[in-house]
């Protein structure tokens, strides 16, 4: 019975001799715990517990473990057809206890190939564009040309014109295996990861102040009495961290978002807050409620005293005359400066745009709202509270730097950072994947500052300048992912299928050499892995595209936003010649002729990205270091380990592997090292030159010019446009759109639209609306010609740097209160909805980061969707329910 349907009428039981591995789920970054059984077709467990692989009596308890229609399917290992089931570890007494899973997370057996499953339209052999389509070749053909091709291009361009824009989340094996070839055989430039058009900081602002973004132990969380959370509901995507660790705790959570979410509701029912901020304003928030805390004497003196650095510290830290360190470089910036606690308090004191009523007007948040929130986290005088501080892409994707250097204050002046309960960190996106083989090839870069150090090249503005000639895309969306993505994909076209050099013949030396003629006619070669086509790009633009094999189909190791190493065990085969993508560039590296990419197997790869990891906070090298001495595999001593891993930093003390808990923190007890392990200071100190934390000057006058640029002109019928995750779906919705279960609540893109700005467009649920652009900012030249010191954006436009373009997408309307008059939001990533096309192409000039969730456009209604009176397909309730 081989039918993907058919087995999915009943759902069998486990025999008690089925097969069990462990795992971890594929999608956000909490990275619950699982189990996965498989067995025979035609074999299946009995209801009474001794004879079923669960050990459970059926029925059971209502709560009980049990399997569901999407934690069931069918897989084929050794080449036969098997029953698997994925189910969340009910033993588990770590990050997802008893089994609390997500949505996403009860559907991950839906991810699993099967010839007759919606997953069936996976890319399962190597192909190559011939005559417009891609047509089956094989591996040694495919990875021939590439060879060739990017021996010219290096021979006759140099490094700068080969690219790689991969992902940075995957497993270590991968991550790893990428970085040797971009960074240390290659020495690429142009290389980016998935969310960012360079490799610019995420969260500089942290990173200056001494605080690793990932610090926190979900324990911390739960033991805060109060959180503040910027810029990311938890529960929408991040679920299990905040059901099982920020909820049913006696706390409260202020959350700081442009619109209200379930989230939301239940902090405000709970004795909570909600800041509904403007987008992009957060900096000023920040200050005003550092600016109340400092007024008042609220901070906390006794950290501050033991923690912040004092004038000396910072100077002999950084040395006047000492420039390299990412901190001391962006003083050339102006105005951006490490300060003493006495020095930034005098500063903001005096600081015009940390004024409260200035700041509420700006933010849109009512002044006495920000005065309880800055006395919820204090204690106002009082008792001091436990306070944590969580935040997200919302808050430091709208405005980098200075939201993150505003950010990294306020927790500092609260006493959070390295302490139980009181800390401040990254709540995450993506699990943490990666291992770096070799640093940044930073010289190699053809983009400086005046007179100044070498930048991180903008990838995205490379490419449109023409100056990438052969472009390897490994499991990303490249357009959809960046912004202005319908201006990129237009360049994108040019280089790649309207370039008159294409593929008409199967021949290997006439391809290698059309594709060769096309790169000296200025155009580009483009590659892409992947697990499925993906339009519009990458797989619909790719003049060869590979097949990569997924989670469950290889053994692969990382960790989660707690830093928790675990091993996410093969269970069933890879379909087709879909490989992983450490063999894919272990296979085309050796076609070079680069040495050290030959690994037989993930484990050889894993151990050797072991020594790598050393001095980081996912150092794992003590873990393999000891499974050597007792002549067990790396993987194997991890797969022992099973659900609860260990969290990174690994250390060795006493013969035993100790995990580390908290980042920062002066308390931890190191003992003696042994064997490979180092005690880095930032275990028990911040990242500083000093041990302690830094307060950054954080100068809304490097924003301001741009933010009020782009502010939509109502009069105009311009609107903000911010996008985000919802708890259904996850990133593009690049394997969820083939889940029923999850396709059913959300079968396209929807956009939330406010009644009020709804009624005279005659607008209602349900309508399909165009969301268009003619004004869209697209930043076409670097920073060569730019002072710093004297940097603006009005500068940039004024001498040519940016350009206008437009973008457009379509989306399903929702009215809801959940979003302020003037404000629309809609789905991030989804699906060929390229929301991105609808946000301006202008990093943050100090970072690198783009302003995703800055976006504008006008609307107008194209007619009612299919589901509009049809509630079975789409609902257009309110999110924000918080209950009876």
């Amino acid at each position: 019975m081989t039918d993907y349907q058919q087995t999915n009428d009943a759902i069998p039981l486990p025999p008690v001799d089925a097969k069990v591995s462990t795992t971890v789920c594929a999608y956000c970054i909490v990275g619950c715990g699982y189990k996965v059984y498989t067995w025979p077709l035609g074999k299946e467990g009995k209801p009474q517990a001794k004879e079923n692989a669960l050990g459970v009596d059926f029925p059971g308890e209502q709560f009980g473990p049990w399997i569901s229609p999407n934690q069931h399917a069918i897989v084929q290992l050794d080449g036969q057809d098997q029953h698997v089931a994925v189910l969340p570890d009910f033993d588990a007494t770590v990050v997802n206890p008893n089994g609390n899973h997500s949505i996403r997370g009860g559907v991950l057996a839906k991810k699993c190939y099967h010839p007759s499953a919606p997953t069936k339209d996976r890319l399962l052999y190597p192909q190559i564009r011939i005559n417009g389509k891609l047509q089956r070749v094989s591996w040694d053909l495919a990875l021939d040309v590439m060879a060739a091709i990017s021996q010219h291009v290096l021979k006759k361009y140099g490094e700068s014109a080969w690219a790689m824009k991969t992902y940075s989340y995957e497993f270590f094996e991968n991550t790893y295996a990428i970085t040797k070839l971009a960074f240390e055989a290659i020495q690429t430039p142009a290389y980016a990861v998935h969310d960012k058009p360079s490799m610019g900081n995420d969260t500089a602002g942290l990173d200056d102040a001494g605080i690793k973004t990932f610090s926190a132990s979900y324990q911390d969380w739960s033991e805060a009495e109060v959180l503040f959370i910027s810029g990311t509901d938890p529960y929408e995507s991040k679920t299990v961290l905040f059901t099982e660790w920020m909820m049913n705790q006696d706390n409260k959570i202020i959350m700081v978002l442009p619109r209200r979410t379930a989230g939301v509701a239940y902090a405000e029912k709970n004795g909570g807050l909600f800041l509904q901020i403007n987008p992009g304003t957060d900096t000023l928030l920040h200050l005003a409620m550092n600016r109340i805390i400092l007024e008042n004497n609220w901070e906390d003196k006794e950290f501050i005293s033991k923690w912040i650095a004092d004038e000396w510290e910072i100077d002999s830290g950084f040395g006047r005359g000492t420039r390299n360190t990412p901190w001391q470089w962006r003083t050339t910036w102006g105005s951006i400066g490490a300060l003493s606690f006495e020095k930034y308090k005098d500063w903001l004191l005096n600081y015009a745009p940390a004024e409260l009523e200035s700041a509420a007007k700006i933010t849109g948040i009512p002044p006495e709202k920000i005065q309880q929130a800055a006395q919820m986290i204090s204690g106002g005088g009082g008792k001091r509270p436990r306070t944590s501080f969580g935040f997200e892409k919302g808050n430091y994707w709208s405005n980098n730097y200075t939201n993150t250097t505003s950010f990294a204050a306020l927790a500092l002046l609260c006493g959070a950072g390295n302490r139980p309960g009181r800390v401040v960190s990254r709540l995450g996106g993506h699990q943490r994947g990666w291992i770096g083989a070799a640093s940044y090839p930073r010289t190699k870069s053809p983009e400086k500052l005046p007179g100044r150090r070498r930048l991180e090249l903008d990838l995205d503005r490379w490419v449109t300048a023409g100056q990438v000639r052969f472009a390897w895309v490994i499991g990303t969306t490249w357009l959809g992912a960046m912004t202005a993505s319908q201006e990129l994909l237009k360049r994108f076209r040019q280089q790649t299928t309207e370039n008159p050099h294409q593929v008409s013949s199967r021949n290997r030396e006439e391809i290698i050499q059309t594709l060769i003629d096309r790169v000296d006619s200025g155009g580009m070669v483009l590659v892409d892995s992947d697990i499925y086509p993906v339009e519009p790009l990458n797989t619909e633009l790719s003049d060869i595209v590979l097949p990569a094999a997924q989670w469950g189909e290889h053994d692969g190791a990382r960790c989660n936003g707690e830093r928790r190493l675990r091993l996410y065990s093969q269970f069933c085969d890879a379909p087709g010649e879909a490989k992983p993508d450490w063999w894919a560039i272990s296979q085309f590296a050796q076609k070079m002729g680069f040495k050290g990419f030959d690994w037989k197997d993930a484990n050889t790869v894993f151990e050797e990205a072991a020594r790598f990891s050393r001095g980081n906070i996912l150092d794992y090298y003590p873990l393999v270091w000891k499974a050597k001495q007792e002549g067990v595999k790396g993987h194997e001593a991890l797969r022992e380990l099973g659900t609860t891993g260990i969290q990174t930093p690994i250390r060795l003390e006493e013969n035993e592997l100790v995990g580390t808990r908290r980042l920062h923190d002066p308390e931890l007890n190191l003992g003696t090292p042994q064997g490979p392990t180092s005690h880095p200071k930032w275990l028990t100190h911040f990242n500083t030159h000093s041990g302690k934390a830094l307060l950054i000057q954080s100068p809304w006058e490097l924003f301001v010019d741009y933010y009020e640029r782009i502010s939509p002109q109502r009069d105009q019928g311009e609107f903000w446009f911010t996008v985000g995750r919802i708890n259904e779906t996850w990133q593009s919705g690049f394997d969820t759109l083939r889940e029923k279960y999850l396709t059913d609540r959300w079968p396209d893109a929807f956009v939330e639209i406010h009644p009020d700005d709804a009624g005279p467009l005659g607008i209602e649920s349900g309508d399909y609306l165009r969301l268009w652009s003619d004004d869209i900012l697209v930043q076409q030249s670097g920073f060569q010609h730019i002072e710093p010191k004297s940097f603006s954006f009005t500068q940039l436009m004024k001498e040519g740097h940016i350009r206008v373009g437009s973008g457009e997408m379509k989306a399903v309307a929702i009215l809801t209160t959940a979003v302020k008059p003037g404000l629309l939001f809609g789905m991030f990533l989804y699906g060929k909805r390229m929301g991105n096309s609808l946000v301006h192409r202008v990093p943050d000039p100090i970072t690198h980061s783009y302003r995703y969730k800055l976006g504008k456009a006008n609307i107008e209604k194209q007619g009612a969707s299919p589901f509009k009176d049809d509630f079975q397909k789409m609902s257009f309730k309110q999110r924000d329910y918080s209950g009876a």
